[in-house]
């Protein structure tokens, strides 16, 4: 079962490696174009397109840091409670984050589907068809839902079969000493 936990974090890993990327690469954009400037020309459009990256890499962002266990959680309650009382709060809140997730990504295909119906193109001097940089948000939308979905039917199946220290590092928060 932890290899397949394993698996997904070497799927994001390689998903953030990929974002990292693409911000070094928006950087070096914006510097070359900061640098063309000075001598009175420009690409334009880079704080457009940096945007772009930057929303892109929020929302692949999110699986990444949900397979590190990164995502915020009050732990008031949850830390005075025995272990499996403490995994079926993990598991609550994981069903809840993918509930989240999934909706989110259900409700995003529309706005995709409409763009592409509509031809619709940013409001820019570059005048980006909506469809690419919708596709990309959608496509980590998408990609969070698989992945939340994933990870709580794993925490559901350790959780049954009593592996509770085992959930609690599919599906757990990260404590202080991690």
């Amino acid at each position: 079962m932890l290899e397949a936990l394993a698996t997904l974090r070497a799927l994001n890993r390689a998903v953030a490696l990929i974002a990292g990327g693409a911000v070094l690469l928006a950087a070096a954009f914006i510097i070359l174009d900061i640098s063309l400037r000075q001598a009175n020309a420009s690409f334009g459009g880079t704080d457009e397109i940096s945007g772009y990256v930057m929303a892109a890499i929020t929302v692949w962002g999110f699986s990444y840091a949900l397979l590190e266990r990164a995502h915020v959680r009050i732990d008031m309650v949850r830390n005075v409670t025995p272990r499996p009382i403490r995994a079926l709060l993990d598991l609550l809140a994981m069903t809840a984050l993918s509930y989240v997730a999934i909706v989110v990504a259900f409700r995003a295909w529309p706005v995709l589907e409409r763009s592409i119906a509509n031809g619709s193109r940013a409001n820019t001097p570059l005048e980006t068809p909506l469809w690419i940089p919708q596709a990309i948000w959608f496509g980590g939308l998408l990609w969070l839902a698989i992945m939340a979905l994933l990870v709580t039917l794993l925490g559901c199946a350790l959780i049954i079969r009593g592996q509770f220290a085992n959930s609690e590092a599919a599906i757990g928060p990260t404590g202080e000493g991690d």
